[in-house]
C-alpha cells in the first residue's frame, strides 16, 4: 500500500543536525496519521507521499519548515519564588510570551538556568534555529480506521495515548508567567 491521505505510516528515523551530528534515533517506530493532520512535519509528509514500505530517504528541513528560527524574545527571567519548588534544569512550564494576546497559544518554557533568586526560562523549541536532517525508513503502511481519521491521530500501539500515565514525569505544569 502506498502512503496517501488517511494512511497510518510506521517508520524508523534518525535525526541529525546539518553537519550530520546525531541528535536522536528512534528506538520504537514512529507511527503517524498521514494527510495534513499535523502529526509530523509537513516536509516529512511531502517526502513520503506516494511511497511504499521499504522506502528510505534522507531529507534536510530548514528551520522555517521545522521548529522555527530562534527567538530571543522567548527568553524570560522569573523570580524563583514564583515557581514551584524544587525547581530543576529541564523542567517545563506552560505560559504566554510577553505581549501575547488572549487568542495566542500558550508556549512551553524550559528551565535553562537557575540562580539564587532567579530562573531563566526559554520558550524556544530546543531545535529552533537548526537545519535538521531526517533519515527515514518506512516499515509499514496501512489504512487508518474511521475513528483515527475522526480523531486526527493514530490509536493503539505506538500511537496516541490520552494523558501521561506512564509515570515518566514529563507532564507539563501550568504556571502563570509574566
Amino acid at each position: 500500500m502506498k502512503i496517501a491521505k488517511n494512511t497510518v505510516v510506521t517508520l524508523h528515523y534518525k535525526l541529525s543536525d546539518a553537519q550530520g551530528n546525531l541528535i536522536e534515533e528512534s528506538r520504537e517506530p514512529m507511527v503517524y496519521l498521514h494527510g495534513g493532520y499535523e502529526n509530523t512535519l509537513p516536509k516529512i509528509e511531502e517526502a513520503l507521499d506516494g511511497k511504499d514500505p521499504g522506502y528510505e530517504t534522507t531529507i534536510q528541513v530548514e528551520p522555517d519548515d521545522a521548529f522555527g528560527e530562534y527567538d530571543p524574545e522567548l527568553i524570560k527571567i522569573e523570580p524563583r519564588n514564583r515557581l514551584p519548588e524544587p525547581i530543576e534544569l529541564g523542567m517545563q512550564f506552560e505560559g504566554t510570551p510577553e505581549g501575547a494576546g488572549d487568542d495566542d497559544e500558550p508556549v512551553i518554557f524550559t528551565v535553562t538556568d537557575i540562580a539564587e533568586d532567579k530562573v531563566v526560562l526559554d520558550g524556544n523549541h530546543p531545535l529552533a534555529g537548526m537545519a535538521l536532517r531526517f533519515t527515514l525508513n518506512v516499515t509499514d503502511v496501512r489504512s487508518a480506521s474511521q475513528e483515527e481519521i475522526e480523531h486526527g491521530h493514530v490509536h493503539g500501539a505506538h500511537g496516541h495515548h490520552h494523558g501521561d500515565d506512564d509515570g515518566d514525569g514529563d507532564e507539563f505544569r501550568s504556571v502563570p508567567l509574566q
